[in-house]
């Protein structure tokens, strides 16, 4: 049978590889956690996707990147974006609706990758909801000053200090925004959720409002900022696509819907339709705002801080500032939500499969949300934004989400081609477990000796080996047995799925190492010429090898009946995924050499975190490995097993 110690795999890097089972009743009942409250449909999953994915930074980005990147194309960039967007989109939307449990990508990646990449996607992610939330929070006090008369004009007890010979500028307004956010997400999820939802809408009016007004202005003056002499791509094709490369970021946040599929009520339905409705409600609302600011004034003439302010201002509609105002400070408090929301799930799926104190896990019984870990979620966000300024740590956050991105894509290869064909089981059931190895074993036995017994004057050739391997098999169940040197013991479509299964990882390794390669090599361009076009060659040829194999080759069968059947099937498998990582392993590549380091610090305490905790104290640690097409048996069997 092949079975496996969990304790084997937990010694040396074995570890970093371990799986756990991927989502089912029977595992959340054995598990005992106190489970979230399903209260979500796709009203609140689309009020929490297009929360926290339209920040203010819509009011600030259309204007730096016309003026730099696209010009009049700036709609082209956001709709191309909005593409590439979709592509994870898609990819999270199967895994969400397959595994809809807490934990998003650290979540998909524990079940499809393994332990290592799962510990650092969730390190990651706790890193870029900490920091996006406090520089959201750091953002909102000089928005809302704006409505007391000017940047320094909030009252005292909320105006930022700059501390004498600290260098250190303290913002009680975001520390104070923070906290009640956070008292709000203790009250339960569908309590949080309608106040988002109402935030939300009243920021969609604004832009609304942006969209309608602003084209009727459009109208009256003959969209001035269309006839410049520069056309409608002033930069070239090549300017469009990096404004594409910038804009990308201003979709990040659809994926704190899939951080909530514990708490949705009909996942395999609901989860993909608000993931892909919140993305479309954003890519047609950035695009509509584009289309209307770019026309209102020449693109060369944008104030680059304040466009959309500025547009309505240079028409005489000085009213308007004060709306739009509204909208951004709206904006911040929506994406400050959708910030501080995922990371409590996710610092809860960490301590449920051990890797994290259990005080993270606690899920209260009234309002059935992770109070504890909101707490302190809270609190750490709430100490940043007070005492530090983090907006030259923003780059940070992308680096998160664009790992996950870039995992999430792969772990759809490994479910579609080499989905995980063993599942741990815990210690408990070593009875149960040594009973059917042993049937299975006997009875293979058999067969052998049968089969031995009509070979005639092969049985003395192999009665060694054969008697040696039936002691082994029978008396350690949990070593795999030997292939009879005869070949009677082959199955021939096991071993052809062997064949495949281990094409397809090598393919998928192929994949992901030529992508590293070409996107590395590209960007360097302080590389010699020559080095660069060798380095391309070879990653190009990885990568395109790899994909000509994925789509010769057959998908598992056993991804019909993997995690919960009847949801959403990403389409164009292998193309869709392989396009997605290519996409965000260029934009990882292009964060830059400082963002990376600071990056890197962070991860390196998370890898001491592992080893010195996680490592020790996980729920894997003491499991065994069986074949999946023999658990349902000896769950069956084992005198533990409640049904």
């Amino acid at each position: 049978m092949g079975f496996e110690e969990g304790g084997g795999v937990g010694s040396g890097f074995r570890c970093l590889t371990r799986r756990k089972q991927v989502d089912s009743d029977r595992v959340r009942a054995e598990e005992g956690h106190h489970q979230l409250a399903k209260a979500l449909s796709v009203p609140h999953l689309v009020a929490i996707g297009v929360g926290a994915t339209i920040g203010a930074g819509v009011y600030v980005l259309v204007g730096t990147v016309a003026r730099e990147h696209a010009g009049p194309a700036l709609s082209i960039s956001f709709l191309i974006a909005g593409i590439a967007a979709a592509l994870s989109a898609f990819c999270y939307a199967e895994l969400a609706s397959r595994c809809p449990s807490a934990g998003s990508a650290y979540h998909y990646s524990y079940i499809c990758v393994g332990e290592g990449v799962a510990w650092l996607i969730g390190w990651a992610l706790i890193l870029e909801y900490t920091i996006g939330g406090s520089a959201v929070a750091r953002g909102i006090s000089p928005n809302l000053a704006l409505f007391f008369g000017g940047p320094d004009s909030l009252p005292s007890f909320l105006a930022r200090v700059s501390i004498p010979g600290l260098d250190i500028v303290v913002d009680p307004c975001a520390a104070i925004l923070v906290f009640v956010v956070t008292g709000l997400l203790c009250l339960g999820i569908k309590e949080s959720t309608f106040v988002q939802s109402i935030v939300t809408t009243a920021n969609v009016c604004v832009l609304l409002f942006v969209i309608i007004a602003g084209g009727y202005i459009g109208f009256q003056t003959g969209w001035v900022g269309y006839t410049v002499a520069g056309g409608y791509f002033p930069y070239g094709v090549n300017g469009m696509l990096a404004g594409s490369a910038t804009v990308f970021f201003a979709y990040i946040g659809f994926d704190s819907v899939a951080s909530t599929a514990e708490e949705v009520k009909n996942p395999q339905r609901d989860l993909p339709l608000g993931i892909a409705t919140s993305l479309s409600v954003c890519c047609l609302l950035y695009m509509m705002v584009s289309v209307v600011v770019v026309g209102l004034v020449p693109y060369f003439a944008m104030d680059p801080d304040t466009p959309i302010s500025s547009a309505f201002a240079r028409n005489d509609v000085q009213w308007a500032v004060y709306i739009i105002t509204s909208g951004a400070v709206l904006a911040l408090c929506s994406a400050l939500m959708g910030s501080l929301l995922p990371q409590p799930r996710i610092l809860m799926a960490m301590a449920r499969d051990g890797l994290l104190p259990s005080f993270f896990s606690d899920v209260n019984v009234r309002t059935q949300v992770p109070v504890k870990s909101t707490i302190l979620t809270g609190i750490f966000a709430a100490t940043l934004a007070f005492f530090m300024d983090v907006s030259q740590l923003a780059g940070m956050v992308s680096v998160g989400t664009l790992l996950a991105f870039t995992i999430v894509a792969i772990s759809i290869l490994i479910l579609r081609y080499v989905p995980p064909d063993e599942i741990p089981l815990p210690s408990s059931f070593r009875e149960s477990i040594d009973s059917v190895s042993i049937r299975y074993s006997v009875q293979d036995n058999g067969e052998k000796a049968d089969s031995l017994g009509n070979t005639g004057s092969s049985q003395n050739q192999y009665d060694g080996p054969s008697q040696e391997i039936n002691k082994e098999s029978v008396n350690y169940p949990l070593i795999g047995k030997e292939i009879n040197p005869i070949g009677k013991e082959i199955n021939p479509e096991h071993f052809s799925e062997q064949t495949r299964r281990q094409k397809a990882a090598w393919s998928i390794a192929s994949v992901c190492l030529g992508v590293l390669i070409l996107t590395t090599s590209a960007s360097y361009t302080f590389l010699p010429d020559l080095l660069r076009y060798l380095a391309c060659s070879v990653g190009g040829l990885l990568l395109l090898g790899g994909l000509f194999v994925l789509v010769w080759i057959d998908q598992d069968d056993a991804r019909h009946n993997f995690g919960r059947t009847g949801g959403f099937i990403c389409p164009f498998v292998p193309f869709l995924p392989v396009c997605c990582i290519l996409i965000n392993a260029y934009l990882l590549v292009n964060l830059g050499a400082g963002t990376w380091f600071r990056v890197s610090m962070w991860l390196l305490i998370g890898v001491l975190v592992y080893l010195f905790y996680g490592r020790t104290h996980s729920s894997l640690t003491d499991v065994v490995y069986v074949p999946a097409a023999h658990a349902e048996e000896i769950y069956r069997t084992a005198p533990a097993y409640v049904a």
